[in-house]
């Protein structure tokens, strides 16, 4: 999420299911009103301490992920104590109850997290596969990754991805399996918050990036 770095006006962000671990890149982003970051790899609350220094955050979506655990009261109050300013989190309306027992409850977090020693999201994913990590199989990935952009799908009322719809190669590695789903995934998530101006603007660019891979299919015949 490194590109976030050179975002620093962008409103709203949809990083859900992206394997992402550190939150660093987005504290530039002064105009950020809502971050949707559920079913990542945020280990640490501390990783909060990135997002305390963006004045307009109202909604934040940190469901399921590791950072939550086993105490669900303790996370929302760590979470609300240093950041006062959600109206909504995990998409449960903040109360002012609830800010005043975060004073109380919640830990205050100072200081940024460790530093890891790998980058984020591909280069984590291949970093591990480097290393000859086996924890997840191939097919497993890719079946994860369809059901979550078919899940999205059906939210918008779109055709789904039929499972035989790609056939990889096995000198591709399951983070291209995974990239190419997820990226597909946080475009249909995206889709969500465009009128339809913004919509037809979508339309008019798939229909061009189309033609011009037909005209090179053509050209190569």
């Amino acid at each position: 999420i490194s590109i976030c770095r050179d975002l620093p006006n962008i409103e709203v962000i949809t990083f859900s299911v992206n394997g992402i671990s550190d939150l660093e890149p987005l504290h530039q982003c002064q105009n950020l009103s809502e971050l949707y970051l559920r079913k990542n790899n945020i280990t640490s609350l501390d990783e909060l301490f990135y997002l305390k220094t963006l004045p307009r955050l109202r909604v934040l979506w940190l469901a399921e992920n590791p950072c939550c655990g086993p105490d669900p009261h303790h996370y929302r109050m760590t979470v609300l104590r240093n950041l006062p300013s959600l109206q909504k989190l995990d998409n449960q309306a903040v109360t002012e109850e609830e800010l005043s027992q975060a004073l109380v409850d919640g830990v205050e977090i100072t200081a940024p997290p460790a530093r890891r020693n790998v980058e984020n999201g591909w280069s984590e994913c291949t970093a591990s596969s480097a290393a000859g990590s086996t924890t997840e199989p191939e097919s497993e990935l890719l079946s994860c990754s369809l059901d979550e952009t078919n899940k999205t799908q059906e939210e918008l009322d779109m055709k789904l991805v039929p499972r035989d719809k790609y056939s990889f190669s096995p000198q591709e590695t399951d983070c291209s399996h995974k990239k190419r789903n997820n990226v597909l995934n946080a475009i249909l998530l995206l889709m969500k918050e465009l009128d339809v101006e913004g919509l037809e603007i979508i339309q008019q660019t798939v229909t061009r990036r189309l033609q011009a891979f037909q005209k090179k299919e053509l050209q190569e015949e």
